[in-house]
């Protein structure tokens, strides 16, 4: 879906969110680049949480994460597409018989079903979301904004420990 017709009629200026993460992806030297469309992920967390299963025993596994950020937001890519999947995974070299498995089998899906019940039941409306105690960030959030949420929650835990 382009991503003028996702936010038809809300009153969302899509250069300027665009301004506004470029400007913060700029911050922290990570590259960025200007989407158009937005596609479905969830054949992408799939691949994904079926990566961290295996990150612990080979360190190629990992790369899953920074191949499927690159894809999509830098070169926008659909990365709903097993196509697409399967490129990224081959260009890391991951095993294709494992990863056709995850792709057309499913292999995952129960798992990143559970991943998406817990965020409800955190009520997790977008992502990244950062929830440590009862706090949570929403958002890219620059790292000031992190570094408050630990300090209340130190400040908490000091307060509630006298």
């Amino acid at each position: 879906m382009s991503l003028k017709e996702l936010f038809a009629g809300r009153n969302i200026d899509v250069e300027a969110m665009y301004t506004r993460m470029k400007s913060l992806m700029n911050a922290e030297g990570l590259e960025y680049g200007r989407r158009t469309h937005t596609y479905n992920s969830r054949l992408a967390q799939e691949l994904g949480k079926w990566a961290d299963e295996h990150t612990k025993k080979e360190n190629n596994y990992n790369a899953i994460h920074g191949a499927l950020y690159k894809a999509y937001f830098v070169n926008s890519l659909n990365i709903g597409s097993k196509d697409i999947l399967r490129e990224i995974a081959a260009s890391i070299d991951l095993p294709k018989k494992e990863v056709e498995a995850v792709l057309f089998d499913r292999t995952h899906k129960n798992a990143v079903d559970a991943d998406w019940a817990k965020s409800k039941e955190y009520g997790v409306t977008g992502v990244p979301t950062f929830i440590a105690g009862s706090y949570k960030l929403v958002g890219a959030q620059p790292y000031e904004m992190l570094q408050q949420m630990i300090d209340k929650i130190n400040n908490s835990m000091t307060e509630n420990s006298q």
